[in-house]
Formats: structure tokens, sequence, C-alpha cells
């Protein structure tokens, strides 16, 4: 016999060994002492309780901040898990306290603990980074314990499984010997007990490694990525050479591929020339020529985060499968031909085909899945910029043109992804059908080639080995596929972190604080084409002035001091000190005004409010209600430009540095304001002894107290004298006819006299269970009919599979079968098996079993994947259509959400969530949906035979739902916590990457990395301890499974029925209690999986801005339409006080009306009026006789143009900015190009990033006024949008914007009077209310000395 206790070798197998321990145990010599033995026991229990029980960590050190085990759980101190017990490490028993917790209330964040010591994010970072080599091999290093565990854990699960269907069999085959006595099976039944018990128990131990291999290791990239963008060169994308211009377009691939250079041939390629191209190119490596690879976008480095590190970090924590998956095969092999004879290798041979088949496919998959993450990527990018320019696109009627390019990009992303499924489906399919066909070739061999019958101990136990060699051997392709994915995740990590870092240049310190530049040429990083020529200035401590016209390269110079360019020839000196810069758009962070201006430096009260006073700042504070503790959004939302500006000013002010580099802090403040600031800040105590640099246009404010002023132009800077000086800047205001220009905020979100005490609102978390309608919309938004097709299917599939066990249950005992059926249906031998008792006995004719056989098989297999089939398409539709109807929400929600809501936790929304409802959450449901009909269908097979086996399926029930209900509500908290702890995490990258110049400058680099520390310890204590509470609950579930197995087995040797009808109940009760722990696991997977859902869905009902009823007709407004206030109140929020307070006012059509007034008086939020992002809370505001509470508010606003100071520009050519709808021709465009950027030296093709970063502020207001120029529409809003432009270009765009708008009604916000001299009517604006309005000349004959004043200055 093939079963034999020795195979031919002579080597002993595990059939010999359980067999001689089980004989031991049954004739175990009775004559020793029962007292003797009894002693023996209770002393051997004693001692397995004491050493249980002794502490894993030495006593004797402190440990006054770890929380003790069973004590309140409290975020004040660390984790249990740093001072437990053996048994309390064994059980999961330390989590008690955060259960108990949970289950009584929602927990909060300071309801958990903190990390553990060794899962600490700072000693985690800091020894990383000492590591040296590649991602991988620095990973390895620092993990490389925990791998070793694993290893070892895995070799034990693995032994401790593959004993079971060897006990089985031992089991089986002794219920068939009627010699064999009763003690002999229960003892069979005990060891299986205590073999499952150590597979629990190991269970236990390889989640708690794995994790904290899992965390580790994402926690130390996550750190490294940050530490890296903290330090990456902040480069730019290299224009494309255009070459073989063909009808005025570059020739070049597509997404930046090299252009093609060989002409196209004649001759068309056949179809089946193009088939074998294509299918060789996945065979073969391309040989693409070397090209720079583009510098990481936001969205690039968000995928990053959160996706290529999950899938490397994944593989840590699956470490030991790379082991026991293939190990796992050759034991399957090896008792299989222990089993069945080594006929059955024949069986082998045909998984074997079946890989090589696979590896094919595979090959095809791992090409696609390349392509859809570089989809992913894109779709990220265009997601990024939509969301940090929602309200300018808004302001312009554009949002509803980049919902297309985000819809384009998602269709783009999901129709590869579909592919990607479609060639994992065929995979599947290859698997499934060869593992199918495994027991059908491997009973045949036995049965025709070896002539052996296949009894029921030999039946069983093989299908349960073809069972763990299917789940083996199918898990090897998904092994090798994910494997891969982390490889090619790993590339792409390699790739960010070899971009260059910032160029340290030789610096040397000079005597004192000075700095200079000696000969010093410099681009733009990444870009050939230099930005200054052959610098060659020293900065004295005083003040510096920079001047020059747009572009001339003033910001450049303070960047190549501040080592952000690259020097390609001089030197650069200045000491290794800190730098205070204030960039030219303020940059400021979520939190309070205070928290802005000290950036982490000492609280000094007497300098502070030096500082505040200097930067007049203390009047608007003292209009704040929590005053400097105000708190702030994003970038400063909440605040008024001019605010802003100041703000960051006060900031550099405050520093203790001695250099500082200021760049056009004054563009963004009126006149009085401006003149303070000169007076107090500039020439005041603070600057003394200091060098400062600063860049303006405003030179008849500073060059009176300048050390030295620097012309720079074209590159080159030259070092004015005084008088020099004087002259040019006296002829540029003399030529001037508004004067100087300056500007004030880019917008006023609110009323500064109103700024709440807390403007960002916290994330809201659901409480309680998933909500039912919840999985409704998920349901439907991936169409009924597939989900009930699905449940038909699978319910299909597992009748199927039940028929197949009965099937085999009747072979093995229809070698019993007496040759009258009669005859033994009269003598009671043998129960009919019903359903095959028409097939001859098998020992007279095998084929017929066979052939049923053979039959059932590779149903299974079509059943198993036309339900997979069926999921892609649910995957497909849910994922498009929730897609959809979110980004259509969040493009028409109303302004006040953009205002509260983080971009980062959106982001976190649109990217996490989104990539849960894309990823295998449909997978989950189908998961449920199986374990639910398997639950069933053995139930029922159960009640069928015995009810015996009922009764106690009932109360395996209850305590598998007790244990369940006891863990669910606090894994559901944990995972909300875990989901909006992402969202800072998040709002880190974006904040760094928008403000990296800032913060390098001010060397706060480690600060950062100390806060993102911070950050990542808390999302990553709330996963920790979710899958701890995962621990605890798979230990009980698997425990109490090894336990009811070990009792069903109990009953079936008790209710005396036969060994076939056994194997039958045992493996439909296996099935039940798997099914009852599966589906309580899953349905909680299942639950935290839906948080994402339950986000997304949240989405789905924000509150919209109403569309408005009346749809004007298309001359709408006319030129010469009148605008009208009356009795207009505005507030941005119902606690908020009012913004504009009652006023009323006409602008008659075709005037030029100037609005004016301080900083906080309400002007931009008038402007904004205009565009009905805010409506009045009472009064009216009409436009040509139609009020705008009631009109089409996105053809109001395609139709009146608002150009704020800070225009919002997008990666792509000027073409693509001047006219992103394409709605006027490529002329239009060029000629407007012309005449507002002449002297920029731009065509339609030049290169903008993202934000404009390749642009100066002046450059990116340039692309503003052409934006404006372009629409010609009958409605102008200008606030301040030649703020950051020198006069000589500023007055050359108003005599192009006065000819090219005459005809339009032009609202001009500004600060000062002057503005009123080009106006025909004028409103003075403060507090919310007009102070004065009147016709333009009488308000100038009124304030003629104001002016006068002026003009002498």
């Amino acid at each position: 016999m093939a079963r034999c206790g020795w195979l031919d070798s002579g080597i002993p197998t595990t059939d010999s060994a359980s067999h001689e321990l089980v004989q031991a145990i049954i004739y175990a010599d009775g004559s020793a002492n029962p007292g003797i033995e009894l002693a023996t026991l209770v002393l051997a229990l004693l001692s397995i309780a004491v050493m249980l029980c002794m502490p894993l960590r030495d006593p004797s050190t402190p440990s006054r901040d770890i929380s003790q085990p069973f004590s309140e759980a409290t975020s004040s101190l660390r984790s249990p898990e740093d001072d437990l017990s053996l048994w309390q490490f064994m059980t999961v028993s330390w989590m008690t306290p955060l259960i108990r917790t949970g289950s009584k209330r929602q927990l909060q964040d300071e309801d958990v603990w903190q990390l553990g010591h060794e899962f600490q994010h700072r000693s985690l970072h800091d020894n990383f980074r000492q590591l040296k080599g590649t991602v991988i091999q620095r990973l390895l290093r620092a993990n490389y314990i925990d791998l070793f565990i694993l290893t070892f854990l895995g070799l034990v699960e693995l032994c401790a499984n593959y004993a079971i269907p060897v006990l089985l069999q031992k089991l089986l085959s002794s219920m068939e010997d009627p010699m064999a006595p009763r003690r002999a099976a229960i003892v069979y039944a005990a060891l299986s007990l205590a073999v499952r018990l150590i597979s629990c128990q190991s269970g236990v131990f390889s989640l708690w490694f794995g994790r904290r291999c899992y965390e580790r290791s994402r926690g130390e990239m996550i750190t490294m990525l940050y530490e890296k963008t903290l330090g990456r060169k902040i480069a730019f994308k290299q224009e494309e050479k255009k070459e073989n211009a063909l009808n005025g377009h570059a020739v070049s691939g597509d997404n930046g591929a090299a252009p093609e250079l060989d002409p196209p041939s004649k001759k068309q390629p056949t179809f089946w020339q193009r088939s074998t191209q294509k299918l060789s190119t996945l065979f073969t490596k391309a040989k693409s020529p070397k090209h720079v690879k583009e510098p990481a976008s936001m969205g690039k480095i968000l995928n990053l985060m959160r996706n290529d590190v999950y899938e490397v970090a994944q593989r840590f924590w699956e470490f030991q499968q790379l082991i026991t998956k293939p190990l796992s095969c050759v034991f399957s092999i090896a008792l299989v031909v222990n089993f069945l004879g080594w006929s059955s290798l024949l069986a082998v041979l045909v998984l074997v085909f079946c890989q090589v088949i696979n590896a094919v496919l595979a090959r095809i998959m791992i090409h696609y899945e390349k392509k859809r993450r570089a989809a992913t990527d894109k779709k990220l990018a265009v997601i990024t910029q939509f969301v940090e320019a929602i309200r300018h696109l808004r302001w312009y009627g554009w949002q509803g043109k980049w919902l297309e390019q985000i819809m384009d990009a998602r269709q783009t992303e999901l129709n590869i992804k579909v592919i990607t499924n479609l060639w994992n489906l065929a995979i599947s399919f290859v698997n499934t059908l060869g593992l199918d066909l495994t027991p059908v070739v491997a009973f045949a061999a036995y049965t025709l080639i070896a002539k052996k019958p296949l009894r029921v101990d030999v039946a069983f136990p093989a299908m349960q080995l073809f069972q763990m060699m299917t789940s083996a051997l199918r898990d090897l392709p998904n092994l090798i596929i994910v494997i891969i994915n982390a490889w090619v995740a790993v590339d792409r990590i390699e790739d960010f972190m070899a971009e260059p870092n910032k160029q340290e240049m030789s610096t040397e310190a000079l005597i004192g604080d000075s700095m200079a530049i000696e000969h010093g040429t410099f681009s733009w990083p990444g870009v050939d084409t230099s930005v200054l020529e052959d610098v060659n200035v020293s900065f004295p401590p005083g003040l510096s002035v920079v001047i020059g016209e747009v572009a001339s390269g003033k910001t450049a110079l303070l960047q190549a001091l501040l080592g952000e360019l690259d020097m390609h020839k001089g030197g650069l000196m200045r000491p290794q000190d800190p730098v205070a810069y204030c960039a030219q758009t303020p940059w400021l962070q979520s939190m309070s005004i205070r928290e802005n201006i000290l950036f982490s430096s000492p609280y000094d009260e007497w300098r502070y409010k030096d500082v505040l006073d200097a930067c007049a700042l203390t009047p608007d504070l003292a209009e704040f209600k929590a005053g400097d503790l105000s708190l702030i959004g994003e970038n400063g939302i909440g605040l008024s430009g001019g605010q802003r500006a100041r703000v960051a000013l006060a900031r550099a002010v405050y520093s203790r540095n001695n250099i500082l580099l200021l760049d056009d802090p004054l563009s963004a403040l009126d006149q009085q304001t401006a003149e303070a600031i000169v007076q107090r800040c500039l020439a005041g105590p603070l600057m003394k002894g200091r060098t400062t640099v600063l860049v303006t246009h405003r030179t008849d404010l500073v060059l009176s107290m300048a050390t030295q002023v620097i012309k720079i132009e074209h590159g080159t800077a030259t070092i004015l004298d005084h008088e020099a000086a004087h002259n040019d800047s006296l002829q540029r205001i003399m030529s001037s006819k508004s004067g100087d220009e300056a500007d004030e905020e880019t917008r006023e979100k609110q009323n500064a006299a109103a700024v709440p005490d807390k403007f960002i609102e916290d994330e809201h978390r659901a409480h309680g269970g998933v909500k039912a309608k919840v999985y409704w919309e998920y349901i439907k938004a991936g169409k009924i009919a597939c989900w009930i097709l699905l449940v038909f299917v699978l319910a299909l599939y597992r009748l199927v599979s039940v028929a197949e066990i009965w099937f085999i249950k009747a072979w093995g005992e229809a070698y019993d079968r007496q040759p009258s059926l009669e005859l033994q249906k009269a003598n009671g031998t043998i129960s009919p098996s019903g359903l095959f008792d028409s097939l001859p006995p098998p020992q007279e004719n095998i084929r017929p079993w066979l052939i049923v056989f053979a039959l059932l098989a590779p149903g299974e297999s079509v059943l198993f994947v036309l339900s997979q089939g069926i999921m892609i398409v649910i995957v497909y539709v849910a994922a498009r259509r929730m897609f959809r109807e979110v980004m259509t929400k969040v493009a028409n929600a109303t302004f006040r959400y953009y205002d509260i809501t983080p971009v980062g936790r959106l982001m976190n929304r649109m990217t996490s969530d989104i990539g849960v409802i894309d990823g295998n959450i449909s997978q989950r449901f189908q998961g449920v949906a199986w374990l639910g009909i398997s639950w069933i269908s053995s139930v029922i097979v159960i009640a069928s035979v015995t009810p015996t086996f009922l009764a106690f399926a009932i109360v395996l029930t209850i305590l598998f739902l007790l244990i369940f209900m006891r863990f669910l509500p606090t894994s559901q908290s944990l995972r909300r916590l875990e989901m909006v702890s992402l969202t800072p995490l998040m709002s880190n990258f974006g904040a760094l990457l928008n403000g990296l110049t800032t913060v390098r400058a001010f060397h706060a680099q480690s600060r950062f990395q100390d806060r993102v520390i911070k950050v990542v310890d808390t999302f990553q204590k709330m996963d920790h301890f979710y899958w701890s509470l995962q621990t605890w609950l798979m230990y009980r579930y698997d425990a109490l499974s090894a336990i009811s197995t070990f009792v069903l087995t109990l009953l079936a040797l008790v209710t005396n029925v036969s060994p076939g009808l056994t194997a039958f109940v045992l493996v439909a009760a296996n099935k039940f209690v798997l099914s009852t722990h599966y589906l309580c696991k899953s349905y909680g997977a299942l639950q935290m999986e839906f948080v994402s859902v339950e986000r997304v869905v949240e989405l789905l009902h924000l509150d919209q801005e109403p569309e408005g009823e009346v749809s004007p007709p298309a001359w709408w407004p006319s030129f010469s339409g009148d605008i009208m206030f009356e009795k207009v109140t505005i507030k941005y929020a119902p606690h908020l006080d009012p913004a504009l307070n009652g006023i009323s006012f006409t602008v008659k059509g075709g005037s030029k009306t100037a609005v004016i007034g301080r900083t906080g008086s309400g002007k931009s939020t008038l402007a904004l009026a205009l565009l009905a992002t805010i409506l009045p809370e009472s009064g009216s505001i009409t436009i040509d006789n139609i009020d705008l509470v009631e009109v089409d508010k996105q053809l109001l606003r395609t139709r009146v143009t608002f150009l704020a100071q800070d225009p919002v520009l997008f990666p792509g050519s000027i073409r693509e900015n001047l006219d992103p709808v394409s709605e006027h021709s490529i002329e239009a465009c060029e000629l407007v190009l012309r005449r507002v950027c002449d002297r920029q030296g731009w065509d339609l093709e030049t290169k903008i990033e993202a934000g404009g970063r390749n642009l100066s502020q002046g450059q990116r207001q340039l692309v503003g006024l052409a934006r404006a120029v372009l629409r010609r529409s009958a409605i102008i809003i200008l606030d301040e949008a030649t703020a950051s432009i020198d006069r000589e270009t500023a007055m050359q765009i108003q005599q192009v914007m006065h000819e090219e708008m005459k005809e339009s009604t032009v609202i001009t916000i500004a600060h000062r009077l002057e503005a009123v001299r080009n106006a025909d009517y004028c409103i003075v604006l403060g507090k919310g209310k007009i102070l004065e309005q009147g016709p333009a000349h009488e308000m100038l004959g009124r304030h003629s000395q104001d002016m006068t004043e002026r003009d002498d200055e």
C-alpha cells in the first residue's frame, strides 16, 4: 500500500510517527502509582503557571510611563506591551482596558495609549538614517530579527497545519478498523486539538511580530520620504526641444516619450504583425532612449507615501510566506504521494503545467500594472491641482473643464485596471481549473493505474491535502505578483530617493555676518538657461534694496543666496546660520497667528509686542475675538492678503537671525500701513545690526534709508549710487499716471473683525456601526442586478461543492456495497447514498465514477471564474459612479466648505478612501456573501444528518457572536481614528512642498521632521492597536474553533455513524466552524473598509451651492448694464459679524469704479459678492436688472471676469493657462500674449510649472491679466491685479487694458486714493460700511491735499 508507514526510500513518515505515539498512549503501562502521577501532573501545571506569569521585562527597570495591564487606557502612558507577562502576551488580554472603554463609548485620541518603545518613530528614524545602501537593503538590516522570528513561526504553523490531514486519516482508519479500540480515535482527536492550539498560538505571535515588522518598515519609509522631501532640490521639468515640427506642433510621443526619428513606413503593418509586435514587447526589454526623469509631483509623492510604501511594508508583514508557500507545495506533494502513491505525481504535473502558463500571463499583467500605477499618478496630479485651485476655478467658471480632465484621467486608470483585472482573472481561471482537475487526475491514477480502491480514509484526507495544495499553489502566482508589485514600488521609491538634493555649495564664513556672491552664474534647478549671469555683489549690514522689472531676476537673487539655485560658476559666501526669509507669496501654517510668528522660537513677551507693533499687526489683532491666538486655515485662510503678508514679515523679524531676505512684502499693503512698517520695522531698532535684503517696487518708501541699491536687469546685477537710484525711481514715478501700484489681499474670505476662535473645523467622525444606508449606497453604485447575479452564482458554486463532497463519500462507501442493493437495504448494512446509487460498484467499473467527478470539478472552476468576472463589473461600475458623483459634489459645494476644509483632508478622502473603493472592498463583500452561503448550507447539511450537531452549532454560533460583539465597537472607533489621523500626515506633506524654501532658510527641517514623526506616531498607533484587537479576536476564534472541532469529532464517535458519514459531517462541521469564524472576521473587516465608503458618502451629502433659476440671455450682461447694491448685508457664517453691513450704491454700465479702503474693510467681500460666491443675508445685488440670488451661477462666472492678486496657474503651456477651456483661437491667444507679455519673450508653448513655480509673482500676474484681456467680459473686477509688477510695466499694461476694456464695466479694488485718478466713480469702505462715495473728480477735489503730499514724497 502507498500509505504504509515507510516510503520506498526508507524514510519514516509522519504516519508512522503519529501511529507509534498513539500506540504508546493507548497501551501505556498502567502499573505506575496513581498518587505519584497526580503529584507530578500538579507540579508540572504549577510550573507552567509560574512561567506564564513571569514578566517579559526586567522588573527593576523604571515603568512610570508604561500603562499597567488592566488599568484605564490613556494617551499619557505607553502601551502595556512594554511590561507584560508571558500569559498576557500569549492571550492578548492586555487589550482589555481599551475594549472596555470602547464598549461604553466612542474612543477619542486621549483614550488610546502611546506606541510601545520599540514602535516609536523617533528612535526608528534615527537608527534607520544611519544605515547605508539601497532602500531595500536598509529595510532588511533594520528588521532582520523580526524576519527570522516570522520565518520560524511560519514553519511551526506549516508543520501544525499539515499534521491535521495525517491525523484525520488515522482517525478514519481507526473508525473503519473493527479491531481498533475506541480510545485510539479519541487520542487522534485530542492530538488534532493540541496541534490546532499550537497553530493558534503561533498565529498570535506571528501576527504581532509581523505587524511590528510592517509598522516599523512603513514608518521608516514615511519618515525617510519626508526627510528626502525636506532636502531635495526643487527642480523644474525641462522643456522638450521642438524638433521635427510638423504643422506647427512638436513631434513627440505620448507622455513625454522621445520623438520618433525614423519616418513612418508607407506600408502599414498587418493586424498579425501589429499583434505579434505588441506581444513581443511584453517579453523583451525595450531599448528606449535615456531620458531625464521628471521630478516627483505632489500627487506622486502622496501616492508614494500612501500606496507604494504600503506595498513594500506589506511584504515584510507577510515575509514568512516567501518560505512557507513554496514549502507548503513540497509538503502537499510529499503527503499526496504518501497517501496515493507515485502515480499521483501526474496530478502534480498538471499543476506545474498550469504554473508555466501563469508565468506568461503574469508577465503581461505586470506590464499593465506598471501602466496602471502611472495612470494613478496622473490622476492624483490632476486632483491635487483641482483641490488646491478650486476657488479660482469656480471664480472663472472653469471647474467643469477640470472635472472633464479628472474624469478622463480616472477613466484611463479604470480602463487599465479592468485590463489588469482581466489578466488576473485569466491567471485565476488557469489556477482554479488546474487545481480542480488535480484530484480528478490523482484519483484516476490511483484507481486506474495503481488499481487501488478509493476508500473513505484515503479520499477525504487526500481531498483536504488537495485543498491545502490548491491554496498553496494558487497563492504562489499571487505571491509572485505582489512581490513584483512591491519591486515596482521599491523602484519608484528609489527613483524619488535618487532625485538630487539641494546643492550644498562651498560656503566660507566671513568676518561678522556679511554675505556675498563673487562672479556667480546661477540657473533654476533642472533648467539649462542661466537666470543670473556673473553676479558680483556683497551685502553689508543694513538695508540692501533690490529693484528691477518683472522677471529680471530679483527673486532668483534671493534664491541664490539661500542656495536653492544651481551654481555653475563663481562662489557664494555667507554664514551657515539660519536666514529669516519672507517669500513673495506668504506661506503660513494651519495654526494660531502667534505660533506662525514664533515659528518654534522661545516666546519673549517684550520682543513679541515690539514685532507686532513694528509690523502694524496690533490694531488687527485687537479686533480678533481670540487675538493672536486665533486659529487660521491653510495658507492663512481667514486673513486678508495684507494680514498674511504682515504675519509672514513678523515671523522673519521676530527671529533672532542676523540675515533677513524679504521678497516684496510691501506689495500687499496699503500706503499708510506700508509707511508705518518702513518707519517702525525696516528703520526701527529691531533691524539694528542686521543684514536685510529687500526686494520691492516701492522704492519711494525705502531709498532714503538703504545702505545700497542693487538693480537687476536681464539677470545681471548693478550697484547704483544713491543719486542714480533716486533719479531712476523719480523717473518711474513721474511717468506713471497711477503712481505707486500697491495691492491688498487676494481675497477676504471673511471680515477681519470676525475671525472665529477656531477657523478650521475638526474632521467629522461617525459614531457606532456603519449605517445600513452606507452599504445600500455602495450596492446601488454597483448595480443591484449584478449583486443578485453574484449571489446566485455563489450559491450555485456552493451547491456544486457540497455535491462533490457527497460524491466522494458515496464513492468511498460504494466499495462495501453488496451485489444486491435490495439485500443490503434489507439487511441495513449501509444506508443508500441516493443520488449516485445508479452508478455501478467502483470495483467493477470505475470509469463512470471518474466521469462524474471530472464533470463536477471543472464546474466549480467555471462558476468561480464567473463570480470573479461579475465582481470586476461591480468594482468598475461602483468605482466609476461613486467617484464621478463625489467629484461633482465637491466641485459644486458652497464656498464656505472650502474655507473650513483643509486641502489635506480633501486629498485624504479622494486618495485613501477612494483607493479603498477601488481596491478589495468588493472582494470583502463577495467574501461575506460566500461565507454566509457556506454557513447556511453547512447548517442545512448538519441538520439533515443529525440533530445533535445542530444543537451544538447554535451554542457555538452564540459564543462566536458574543466575542464578536465585544470586539466590534472598539475596532470601529480605532479604524475611524486611524482614517482621521491620516489627514495631518497628508497635510504635512502638502504644506511642506508649498513652504519648503522658507523651512530650509530658517533651518527648521529638524522641527518639521519631528512634527511628522509625531504625526506618524499618532497615525500608526491607531493602526497598531486596531490590529492588536484583531489579534485578540483571532486568538479567541482560533482556540474556540479548535475546541469546537474536537467536540464535534467526539459527538461523531458517540453517535456511531459510519466512517463515510462521519467524514462528510466533519467536513461540513469544519466548514461551519470556519464559516462562522471567518464570517464574523470578514464582516468586521468589511465594516472597517466601509468606514472609507462612509467618509466618501459624506461627501455625497455636502451642501451644494444653489444653481439659480434664471438662465440669462446670451447677451447678458450688456456693456451698458448697471450694477446695483441695495442695503446689502453679508455674513460668511451665521455666527460671524457682517463683512458688509447695509451698503447701497450703483455702478453705471461701462464706467470705471474704484473701491478703496484699508485692510479688512470689506473690499474683496464686495468683489466676491459680484460672483455670487456669498449671497446677501438681506438686501439685493442686481447686474443688468437680474438678481444674483436667482441667476445661474455658472453662467454668471463665465461672463464676469475676476482677477485676483495671486492668479492660479497650472502645469502646462502658456496657451493652456491663458485659455484652459479652449474657448478662443490660437491667433487670439497669440495677440493677447504679445500685447500683455511682449517683454517676457514667451510663446504659446512656453512651459509653466504647477502653481507657476518657475515664474516670478509679477509674471504670474501678467498671465492673469492676459487671461482677463482675452475674455473681454462686460464686467471686469481687478483685485490689485498689478501689485507685484514694476511701475514701467504696469503703466504699459494699464494702457493696454484701457484700450481693450474701454467698453467694459471695470471695478478696481485698491488701498489708495490714487486709484481714483483713472476712475469715474469712487467708493470708500471701512469695516464693512460705505464711508464715502461719489464721482471720482469730486473725491480728488476733496482730498487733493493728500494727493499733493503723496507726489511730494
